[in-house]
């Protein structure tokens, strides 16, 4: 099949699913009279749907098989029926002629971003093995938890090790390639685009649903503008740092002030300018993301362009169903004070059903959202009681939907470091789960902080200085402080860094992932948030904030136009949808080998492989077949397990394997980690280069050879 005959199918599979919920997706979004969270319908299916049969599977109920997907879908699809025939008594019609426009909003974006990724599409380079992996060991797994791909079985652990990462939105994907029945390296692609899709459409529905109850006597066609600049912004946008496409530029790791550095030639690098004022710096994208020296802040823009499938990505759809359902608890209660306080408890155990799900995603993320509703429930309820009920039922939800995740899961957390610790505290060392570490001082200069945050901070202003202009109906006041509360929240979470720092295993780089967690999450919000203060903007119809933001929003705007081409080229290729077609002309055996292993070894017997480091191409057999290898990347499983010597210890094991002349040593280390199959291919010999195949010969068979003969595979046959 050609790249749209594949996007097509998987297109029309989503279509299904997203109909199919829609009976559902309108009942719990009651108060979203707009569109009834149309565009809700096809993430609210994904979730429910994989969670049922993560949930199943981890209980060793029923396996991960398809036949047993289509059961499932079955089930929900009577409950959807059940409620749609119930709801359809009541005279509450959706506007269809709005729903198409959403679903062809949804199918542009798919198609926009399927297109994009095939003109490159190779699953290689960053974190791709990792997901990639992740996903493929999941695909290969019957019951759940799936188990860590570099890492195999050994002595301690003869069953293998689960892996030890936030991995739900890597089960979504294998959910839907499985249930669509696609090869995984093409999946991989329409999986990034799918979450690019759902991005666009659930930003905005969550905007337009904020304005039409903010004022529903308004055009149409005003309220999707300003929904449709909302997406733009939360999907596309970047930050102030294009304002560095004006200057002479600077070295990546050493940041320069921009107005010291205002030109139309490179003088730093003089060559890569023709004429002056004719050519400006080539302007390297990536820098907006590492802009803060020894930080990542990066934001879904950059996520969508390098094509990581990493949990803060998979997670985007689902913080905004989060954001979507806390916005309507907030709203309803508000409006309806009345109501009983005990009536909203099944809306807040589902909100804490996604906090779960936010969690297994993205851990960081679970937490975020729940701090945001406990202070929301402070200012709301004005009742340290009600604060504290409330609180308890998410967190027993959360409790109870993540159990089967929390249970095999250990967080890779030994801290909360205090930045720039006073001297006298860092001879304490620790008091409690507060670290108190020499030397680990970084302060973010605030230029570079207003460089990165300064469009959404300066919206915030113009928000505070007109929203007093539209407070003189309840529905206004109510959403003013929700868009206020969105910015606030946001910016705290944005310092957070400057003061306090979740420590893992990185040295210089220590408050690096914290930064990058929690500025992700204030980017998505902050987004929102701006284009509602655009729509106030228009309402007020006042030049001189129109001017100002029109002027900070010209530099968000223009990232996409140096990011995407910069990674994809003049995007004039026939799309290639398939990750593993790079194999081809770097690694051809390794390819062949790949696909003689997907086509004819079930389950997840364990092969042998070269180790290599993070981000380089060694693991690639591991990640593209999902079958466990003795030890994989050695910081990542650093960093998973709490230390460096979990792969460590392995490396001198592996190498006696492929290089050691002693055949009973050999043996006893194949039988220690349970070693089925051992690759032997270029890499291999690039790694260890006194490797002699002649005593696999000995121990096993050669199963396979690739057509050049520089890659095989042997079948160990031992007791």
């Amino acid at each position: 099949m050609n790249w749209l005959t594949i996007s097509l199918t998987w297109y029309f599979f989503l279509f299904f699913l997203g109909l199919t919920f829609f009976p559902l997706t309108k009942k719990v979004f009651s108060k979203f009279n707009f569109d009834h969270a149309y565009p809700f319908a096809k993430t609210l299916a994904i979730v429910f749907l994989s969670y049922s049969i993560y949930f199943l599977a981890t209980l060793k109920i029923i396996p991960f098989e398809r036949i047993y997907l289509f059961l499932i879908i079955f089930l929900f699809t009577l409950i959807n029926w059940l409620i749609y025939k119930k709801a359809n008594k009541e005279k509450n019609n959706a506007n269809f002629r709005l729903l198409i426009f959403e679903e062809i909003l949804f199918f542009i974006a798919f198609i926009f971003l399927v297109f994009i990724r095939g003109q490159e599409s190779s699953i290689r380079g960053l974190e791709k093995f990792m997901d990639f992996g992740f996903i493929n060991s999941i695909l290969r797994s019957k019951y759940f938890p799936p188990i860590d791909i570099w890492l195999s079985a050994d002595n301690i652990n003869p069953k293998g090790y689960p892996i030890n990462y936030y991995y739900f939105g890597h089960l979504t994907a294998a959910f839907l390639i499985k249930l669509i029945g696609i090869k995984p390296s093409i999946g991989y692609n329409l999986i990034l685009a799918t979450i690019f899709a759902q991005g666009i459409t659930l930003v905005f529905s969550l905007i337009a649903n904020i304005i039409f109850l903010y004022q529903n006597k308004i055009s149409y066609l005003k309220i999707i503008f300003v929904s449709l600049l909302g997406s733009f912004v939360a999907n596309l946008g970047g930050n102030l740092h294009t304002i560095y496409v004006l200057t002479s530029g600077y070295p990546n790791e050493n940041p320069v002030p921009f107005w010291q550095i205002f030109s139309f030639c490179n003088t730093l690098f003089p060559n890569a300018c023709q004429t002056l004022g004719k050519t400006l710096y080539p302007y390297w994208y990536p820098n907006a993301t590492r802009f803060i020296p020894y930080t990542i802040h990066e934001f879904p823009s950059y996520s969508y362009v390098v094509a990581d499938l990493h949990g803060h990505v998979f997670d985007i759809p689902f913080v905004l169903i989060t954001l979507a359902l806390i916005f309507q608890f907030y709203f309803i209660f508000l409006i309806n004070k009345k109501k009983s306080f005990a009536g909203f408890f099944p809306f807040l155990a589902l909100i804490g059903f996604f906090l779960a799900i936010n969690y297994m995603t993205n851990a960081f993320d679970g937490p975020i959202y729940f701090l945001f509703l406990i202070l929301l429930f402070l200012i709301v309820f004005k009742s340290l009681n009600k604060t504290l009920t409330a609180s308890l039922i998410l967190f027993v939800s959360f409790l109870i939907f993540s159990f089967p995740f929390s249970t095999h899961f250990k967080p890779f957390v030994s801290g909360i470091g205090v930045n720039c610790s006073p001297e006298f505290l860092t001879k304490i060392g620790r008091m409690g789960p507060f670290l108190f570490e020499k030397n680990n001082c970084q302060i973010s200069p605030l230029w570079m902080l207003f460089t990165l945050w300064g469009f959404f901070w300066v919206n915030f202003i113009i928000f505070l200085l007109i929203k007093r202009k539209f407070e003189n109906q309840n529905n206004k006041l109510v959403i003013n402080f929700f868009i206020f509360f969105l910015f606030a929240y946001s910016t705290f979470l944005i310092f957070i860094p400057e003061f306090f720092y979740i420590k893992d295993i990185y040295p210089a780089h220590f408050r690096a992932n914290t930064m990058f967690k929690l500025g992700y999450q204030a980017f998505i919000m902050m987004a929102i948030a701006s284009a509602f203060v655009f729509y106030l903007i228009k309402k007020l119809a006042n030049k001189i904030y129109a001017f100002v933001f029109g002027f900070f929003f010209i530099f968000i705007f223009i990232y996409p136009f140096f990011a995407f081409p910069s990674y994809y080229g003049n995007s004039n290729k026939t799309p290639e949808l398939d990750g593993e077609k790079w194999l081809e002309n770097l690694y051809p055996e390794d390819k062949e080998i790949i696909e003689f292993i997907n086509k004819n070894i079930k389950d997840q017997p364990v092969i042998l492989e070269a180790q290599g480091d993070s981000y380089s191409d060694f693991e690639r057999i591991s990640a593209y077949t999902g079958l466990p290898t003795v030890a994989g990347w050695w910081v990542h499983e650093w960093l998973w397990r709490g230390s460096a010597d979990t792969v460590g210890k392995r490396i001198p094991d592996i190498q006696e394997i492929y290089e050691g002349k002693n055949l009973e040593k050999t043996i006893n280390l194949i039988k220690k980690y349970q070693i089925k199959y051992i690759v032997v291919s270029q890499m291999e010999h690039q790694k260890y280069p006194n490797l002699s195949e002649d005593k696999f010969n000995q121990i096993g068979e050669k199963i396979f050879e690739s057509s050049n003969k520089l890659g095989a595979l042997y079948q160990i046959k031992i007791r």
